[in-house]
């Protein structure tokens, strides 16, 4: 009987990577802000039981100022950081993360990346005892209280693809609330897992691939997702002219609105489980 028990377990686990370290009431709410960093990715998320995490870590240090705006200034642990591929935008705030802050455990996509910066950031996470995970499809991140983030994509060992094409893709769930996370991904990935979802990945709230390329957000996608709001995550100004104007019209053609990091800071959501506030 006790192996028995210990097999379903097992199987349990495989499913579900838990991540309640934390366990603080919030009144019902989970929160999820889109933090301004520049010319970068990274997203704060904070669920009803408290529990934190970082999807993202940005170009530099800024992360660490915008975490100060939506943290209290006492609190100095994180339940987990989430780099959704290994380029710099995404990760190299993360080495400044590691040093304020304890963190419990970190997730990637998979890709393999020999860059210094990079292997700096295996190195560090290595040295403070973070617990490294690279989960796949099917997947659930449980963030407590009912929140959980959903794996999408990598469906595979993706180490031999480019960063793009390997990132993860997630959609984060609370109630009948949700926000679709498409890191760096790129349109032929997009309507893969469009193809396999369907609906499922209907959501209020979008987070543009790749800073608003035109190498994502697709028609399939945008269709599908019919979201609310979409979110483009990039500096002003910057050099790879993001957001890209023909995503910018595919938005358009779609009745999409969307916000800036760039104009409009820091974008942070609240949700009950049926709605989303904006602050």
């Amino acid at each position: 009987m006790p192996a028995l028990l210990l097999a379903l377990l097992v199987l349990v686990c495989a499913a579900s990577l838990t991540v309640l370290f934390s366990s603080n009431d919030r009144n019902g709410k989970l929160t999820v802000a889109f933090l301004d960093v520049g010319q970068g990715d990274a997203i704060f998320i904070e669920s009803p039981t408290g529990t934190q995490v970082v999807v993202d870590g940005g170009p530099d240090s800024s992360v660490v100022r915008e975490l100060s705006g939506v943290m209290p200034l006492w609190d100095r642990s994180l339940d987990a950081i989430i780099v959704t591929n290994p380029d710099q935008d995404h990760f190299a705030g993360f080495l400044d993360v590691l040093k304020r802050y304890d963190v419990a455990r970190e997730f990637e996509s998979g890709t393999a990346k020999d860059s210094p910066m990079y292997n700096a950031l295996v190195k560090a996470v290595e040295s403070e005892g973070v617990s490294r995970t690279f989960p796949k499809r099917s997947e659930t991140i449980d963030l407590g209280g009912g929140a959980y983030l959903k794996v999408l994509f990598p469906d595979r060992d993706v180490a031999a693809l480019d960063s793009n094409p390997g990132s993860l893709i997630m959609q984060l769930v609370y109630g009948d609330t949700r926000v679709m996370l498409m890191g760096d991904t790129v349109v032929p990935v997009e309507d893969f897992v469009t193809a396999l979802d369907g609906e499922k990945l209907k959501s209020q709230i979008l987070k543009l691939g790749h800073h608003g390329s035109r190498t994502s957000s697709g028609e399939k996608l945008l269709a599908m997702v019919d979201p609310d709001v979409a979110i483009v995550s990039a500096g002003c100004d910057n050099s790879y002219g993001h957001p890209h104007k023909e995503v910018l019209e595919r938005l358009a053609a779609h009745k999409i609105p969307y916000l800036w990091t760039c104009k409009d800071g820091t974008i942070e959501f609240t949700s009950d489980g049926k709605v989303w506030s904006k602050r």
